[in-house]
């Protein structure tokens, strides 16, 4: 580039001299003081302008989308005239957002400035093409226009080709922009020059070709003359002396006189439109005015608007708006439709606009593919936004898939399922409202049963999301509507089972125990209402209780629901064998002494009296009779065993049929397999088609997790590691039944359900109540026992208390003496 050239682009900025503090003497030769001062602010200046592009380049590498970035570092690179790097970012800029007109302006007379020669030519067109497309802009038309008059050899020489091309160029321009009020006038008044320049190229002898070129320019009179644009009275007196130019005389006096009346009467409507419209003109020829005020003065011009406020997304929203209810023209409203997102990507409602108008328009797949692909790559404000660019997709391909007669050619319903997949992998509940994760999924499900025709694909959807939620109330509830709506009730009931027990947030869990006894009365026998009723009672109770302690400790739901421990639900993963539990100080009793032996009762006697007797005799026996061994010093209490899952494998989907032979054949390759646990339903017996499958070492669990997906006897298996911290539940305390811990022997146990005689008499602890069971451990070598246990009593048949209670004082708790020794107790039995 040459240095004419480069100067030619610069704009002038103010120079700013140093103080006069920092001068130094004054030279004798005020000019070169003045060039040197020059030309150290102007290397002073570039440094600046050099680090400000670094800056710009490094912010536009992390964000291609900033549109002010763009902006300066386009400036900048023109100002110090850097060609190619202008270039390409204009090119940059233009791949992410429109260019303004002014920005066009620019580019197309930079490198006009460069290069004026024909094999540029094609290139600088094909930029001025790009920008009359991308904006309304009389100037840029205009210089346009010029541009092909001059440089365009065909046009320039009048030939004939030439002339059809301006001439086709000039309709466009007034198609575009001859309507603009304020400036299409000047594309009216530069068509008429061309065609009065072509006129006076024509010969004298071609009477006839000059007769044509005189009707041309009288006809681009008249049609100006029907348009509302300003100064239309100018145009009427050069139209009527332009007449006279011609022959054809005229009174101009009058202001009609000889002009026809076809044009007259259209050149009143014409004035009395643009009367109606010149308010809102001087409104915006205002330069003080503000952009929402001009925004308003603007609606009723949308194309004059986007090209002054192209980021307004309402005016672009209206705009679309009125072009999908008022023109329906299909290449028009694709045009704006593209021009609107480019300029406004972070609107996800104008994507959805988008998305919808092709539709209506019968686009092809290629193209709305590619536009919605385009839209989730842009950045919008909430993930609603995205949501809903999915589900408008999907509504279009089941629209199109519905409809056999509308149906396209490779349209399949495995391209909602990829879409909904592909939704579903994009968020999380953590991401959108739980309501619009309920809309993804059970639209889903329902259009896998309706299109898919796949019941079980239907399920597998809703059993994904309760991976994901299953913690959720509405989870569950939409997945048992859905249920109950294919009229599947067997199904909808047996997820009434296994939620009814789950710990739901808020107050789901008493609202899913309501609705089973509800879905019961509606569906059910009178059995499964019972059994319903039987399985709610006590869940309500334990939440309840709960409640109840909650309010007194003022903990919190999730934090304490764990060491709720109903009766009625079994523990599924600990296996223990016997416990014990030092007693609170609070519940000791006032005269006992700490002993080292401990003795727990458990509740389990009939009511016969005669039989009873004979059982607590014979209990007592073999209790005294048998050798206890002995407790470590050092150990106060014995630990539970468990299965800790610290290396355990946990197996679902398993077929009911499967047994531990084939899970080891299962793993045999990997090896490893040191415990199988397959639980069965207490109640049926029956596997519950899940399993965990301990391993000797992490390498050997990795070999197992790998395996996932594969199948077992016809079913994939879900394969994964056991996490022992969720879902255990403490550890209750282990009755007198259970089996027995190394170093202790069964006590015998009494009943405390009746009062009558002969039965066991509970200890009261000191708030006045009784614990349901007791438990007793005897150990070898002690003289004395004791109730432990947190809600523990001493429970004594009544003969002991008798035989104890001689000094005629109340019998109760703290007035009973106990045996000295298992002898002694079993004495006293016997003696009863």
């Amino acid at each position: 580039m040459d240095e004419s050239a480069a100067k030619s682009m610069e704009i002038d900025e103010p120079r700013t001299e140093a103080g006069d503090a920092e001068r130094g003497p004054e030279p004798k030769n005020p000019s070169s003081h003045s060039s040197s001062s020059s030309s150290d602010s102007d290397s002073d200046e570039e440094g600046v302008d050099e680090t400000q592009l670094l800056t710009l380049e490094s912010q536009l590498q992390e964000n291609p989308w900033n549109y002010e970035a763009h902006v300066q570092y386009i400036q900048s690179l023109r100002r110090l005239g850097h060609i190619e790097k202008l270039r390409k970012a204009r090119e940059s800029m233009k791949e992410h957002y429109p260019l303004t007109p002014k920005m066009w302006q620019e580019w197309a007379k930079d490198e006009v400035s460069l290069n004026r020669s024909s094999e540029v030519f094609a290139d600088i067109e094909k930029l001025y093409e790009c920008g009359v497309h991308e904006y309304l802009s009389v100037p840029l038309w205009c210089d346009y226009l010029n541009f092909v008059q001059e440089c365009d050899q065909l046009v320039s020489q009048c030939a004939p080709d030439g002339i059809l091309k301006m001439r086709s160029l000039f309709e466009r321009a007034l198609t575009a922009a001859g309507v603009h009020v304020v400036e299409g006038s000047k594309i009216w008044e530069a068509y008429r020059e061309y065609e009065q320049a072509i006129f006076l190229t024509i010969g004298d002898d071609n009477n006839e070709e000059k007769s044509k070129q005189v009707d041309r320019i009288r006809t681009l009179f008249h049609r100006q003359l029907s348009i509302p644009l300003v100064d239309l009275e100018s145009t009427l007196v050069n139209y009527r002396l332009w007449e006279v130019e011609q022959g054809n005389t005229s009174d101009m006096n009058s202001e009609l006189d000889g002009v026809p009346a076809n044009v007259v009467s259209a050149y009143k409507k014409a004035l009395e439109m643009y009367n109606a419209r010149s308010m809102y003109e001087d409104q915006l020829s205002k330069s003080d005015i503000s952009d929402p005020d001009r925004f308003q003065s603007f609606m009723v011009l949308y194309e004059r608007a986007v090209s002054k406020l192209p980021l307004f997304s309402e005016l672009w929203l209206k705009y679309c708006s009125y072009l999908d209810t008022t023109l329906k023209v299909s290449h028009i409203v694709k045009d704006v439709y593209s021009r609107a997102v480019r300029n406004c990507s972070w609107v996800g409602d104008l994507w959805v606009r988008y998305l919808l108008s092709l539709e209506r328009l019968g686009a092809s797949e290629k193209e709305l593919s590619a536009v919605f692909e385009r839209s989730i790559q842009c950045v919008f404000q909430s993930f609603e936004e995205y949501l809903n660019l999915f589900l408008t997709r999907i509504d279009g391909l089941r629209r199109r898939i519905s409809f056999d007669g509308k149906k396209e050619d490779g349209l399949h319903y495995t391209l909602i399922r990829d879409m909904f997949q592909r939704a579903a992998d994009y968020f999380s509940a953590e991401m959108i409202r739980i309501d619009d994760l309920l809309r993804l999924y059970s639209y889903w499900a329902r259009l896998e049963v309706t299109l898919g025709k796949d019941i079980v694909a239907a399920r597998d959807v809703w059993e994904s999301l309760i991976k994901k939620s299953g913690s959720i109330l509405e989870v569950w509830q939409g997945y048992i509507e859905m249920r109950i709506g294919f009229g599947h009730i067997n199904e909808a009931r047996s997820l009434y089972r296994r939620c009814y027990t789950k710990r739901l947030s808020g107050t789901g869990s008493e609202e899913i125990c309501y609705s089973w006894l509800r879905f019961e009365r509606e569906y059910g026998t009178l059995g499964d209402f019972d059994l319903a009723l039987s399985k709610v009672t006590p869940r309500l109770k334990e939440l309840e209780m709960f409640k109840t302690q909650q309010e007194i400790n003022g903990s919190s739901f999730p934090a304490k629901e764990n060491n709720l421990v109903s009766r009625n639900v079994p523990e599924k993963r600990k296996m223990i064998t016997s416990t014990s539990v030092k007693q609170p100080p609070s519940k000791r009793r006032k005269d006992a002494a700490p002993k080292a032996g401990e003795v727990s009762h458990a509740d389990s006697i009939k009511n016969s009296k005669n039989k009873h007797d004979a059982e607590v005799t014979d209990k007592a026996e073999a209790a005294t009779s048998s050798k206890s061994v002995e407790i470590d010093a050092n150990t106060k209490q014995s630990k539970r065993n468990l299965y800790t899952d610290q290396c355990t494998a946990y197996i679902s989907n398993i077929n009911l049929e499967a047994k531990e032979e084939h899970l080891r054949e299962f793993f045999s390759d990997g090896g490893g397999v040191t415990a199988i646990r397959l639980p069965k339903d207490k109640q049926t017996g029956k596997q519950r088609g899940f399993a965990y499958v301990d391993f000797s070492d992490e390498e050997h669990l990795a070999a197992a997790i790998a395996k996932n997906k594969q199948k077992m006897l016809g079913k994939k298996l879900s394969i994964a590691r056991a996490d022992p911290t969720q879902g255990r539940k403490k550890a209750p305390a282990v009755s007198a039944s259970s089996d027995p811990m190394q170093g202790q022997k069964k006590a015998p146990a009494f009943s405390n359900s009746s009062r009558g005689r002969g039965r066991g008499a509970p200890f009261r602890n000191e708030h006045g109540g009784t614990s349901r069971t007791a438990k007793v451990v005897v150990t070898e070598g002690e003289s004395e026992v004791k109730p432990i246990g947190r809600n523990t009593f001493f429970a004594a048949p009544r003969a002991v208390r008798s035989l104890a209670g001689s000094n005629k004082e109340p019998k109760g708790a703290d007035n009973i003496e106990e045996p000295k020794s298992n002898d002694e107790f079993r004495a006293m039995l016997l003696k009863k």
